[in-house]
């Protein structure tokens, strides 16, 4: 449990921060951008949360996916060490990793199959999936940066978040009353 007892501490006021080990980074590091991302994705969850509360299929799953967001956050603001002991630091795992994809196949089996690219909206729930999944796929694209720097990250955070996008993707079809909602994009319709 992490006490949280003053917000404020004055120390970023220059711009720098510290990860997790205590290292002070810029606040435009590339793995405060990472974990940023990340947190901007829980971010919008929560606002997704707000029209899936009754949803028996869609709201517990994200509930779990956002107290996972915060081990990812943990997981990338620590960078892994050569020497470091299996479980001496929050790590995303595998089987969360194969968790997501289990619950991308039981979504999309309640799905028709795409025939065509859909357009972001439809209900409010699969909108705000929709803003969750473009979030996440930035967030993904800032740990590729990172890890691109020469800076190490763990491979079940990356397939976390790739796999996370994927299944926020499969909730947006399935939030549209199951594909039933959709709004397909009609190529070079309004030339």
């Amino acid at each position: 449990m992490v006490t949280l007892n003053r917000i404020y501490t004055r120390t970023g006021d220059a711009g720098s921060t510290r990860l997790s080990t205590g290292a002070p980074v810029s606040k435009a590091d590339l793995r405060v951008e990472a974990y940023g991302g990340v947190d901007e994705t829980n971010a919008c969850l929560g606002l997704v949360r707000l029209h899936t509360a009754a949803d028996p299929d869609l709201d517990p799953m994200l509930a779990r996916i956002q107290n996972e967001l915060f081990d990812l956050g943990a997981d990338l603001s620590t960078p892994p060490r050569a020497e470091e002991a299996p479980g001496s630091v929050l790590r995303i795992l595998d089987s969360q990793v194969a968790r997501l994809e289990t619950e991308i196949d039981a979504l999309n089996e309640a799905l028709p199959p795409l025939a065509s690219f859909i357009l972001p909206g439809g209900a409010p729930a699969a909108a705000a999936l929709h803003l969750a999944r473009t979030v996440c796929r930035r967030a993904e694209r800032d740990a590729v940066r990172l890890v691109e720097a020469g800076e190490p990250v763990s491979g079940p955070a990356m397939r976390y978040l790739n796999r996370l996008s994927d299944l926020l993707f499969v909730a947006a079809r399935f939030a549209n009353d199951r594909g039933a909602a959709e709004v397909f994009w009609k190529s070079g319709a309004t030339r």
